[in-house]
């Protein structure tokens, strides 16, 4: 019996020591926000503040995308600011893709809520120490139409996240 609860604890401690090793995560920041009711209003940013220290190691940074099956449309249009401390700003217009040529929603996610994780700048250097933020907001239009989708339905969260490279 005692041999039997030995081979336990040290099935437990090498359990314990391999979920340990594997929390070891690339995210620096990560931060998602919801969306009211699920429909992004035209020029409603969502906005993200994070902090920079080390201004030598190349990050990933991402645009996080949850949809579900209101979402109407096979790809996004968002336009982005990158806000640097000392002033300088980087303005973006971004397309992705949000579903494949049938239809079926790209992402991940089992249920009818989808999430996308959306390459912004790859291998991106901060040249500044200090406080940054990033806005977003979709800039979603119907073909032939010059005005925007006021209210586009089916975008539940929006986030931002950066990684640490290999």
């Amino acid at each position: 019996m005692e041999m039997i609860i030995r081979k336990n604890n040290y099935l437990i401690i090498i359990m314990i020591l391999i979920f340990l090793t594997s929390c070891d995560s690339k995210d620096i920041f990560n931060q998602y926000k919801s969306i009211p009711n699920g429909t992004w209003e035209a020029n409603k940013k969502v906005d993200f503040n994070f902090s920079i220290k080390d201004t030598t190691s190349k990050r990933n940074l991402f645009i996080n995308l949850r949809n579900n099956k209101h979402y109407q449309f096979s790809n996004i249009y968002l336009i982005t600011t990158l806000n640097f401390p000392n002033g300088t700003k980087i303005i973006d217009t971004l397309q992705y893709e949000m579903a494949d040529a049938t239809g079926k929603f790209l992402g991940v996610g089992f249920s009818d809520i989808k999430e996308n994780k959306l390459f912004y700048k790859e291998e991106k250097t901060f040249p500044v120490s200090g406080s940054y933020s990033f806005e977003v907001y979709q800039a979603m239009r119907k073909n032939g139409q010059v005005t925007g989708i006021e209210f586009l339905e089916g975008i539940t969260d929006v986030g931002f996240s950066i990684e640490k490279t290999n």
